[in-house]
This record gives structure tokens, sequence and C-alpha cells, in this order.
């Protein structure tokens, strides 16, 4: 079952939407769902990095250079 949000929307955000998903093609409601996706994801690599942030600093991980360094 899926559950129903209601987001009010400025108008030139409402404008920005309405031209994408004709653009491409998608109900509005499926470039939302996209971007909501996207967002929550990015909030919770953010949540998870600041988790191991500590830990990897211990471990002299100071940068994002640094693990690609190891890694690479």
């Amino acid at each position: 079952m899926a559950d129903t949000v209601t987001v009010r929307l400025d108008r030139e955000l409402a404008r920005r939407l309405a031209r994408v998903s004709r653009r491409l093609g998608r109900t509005r409601s499926e470039v939302v769902r996209e971007a909501l996706r996207r967002q929550l994801a990015l909030l919770q690599f953010d949540e998870l990095r600041q988790r191991v942030a500590p830990f990897a600093e211990a471990a002299g991980y100071l940068t994002d250079e640094d693990v690609i360094r190891d890694v690479s």
C-alpha cells in the first residue's frame, strides 16, 4: 500500500518540477519520488560518514584522497 504525502511548493519550484517532468516524459510524482530517494540516500550517507569519521581519523584517514590512495 502506498502512502500519500502532501507537499506545498512555491510557484518557481512547481514550474521547475513541471518543466522537468514534461521534458523527461514522467509524472511529477515520479520525479518527486526519485528526488526524495536521492536526498534520503545522501542524508543517510552523511549520517554514516559522521558516525565513522572519528574511527577513520584515528586510523589516519583525514581526507577522501587518503581513502582513495589506500583503496586504489
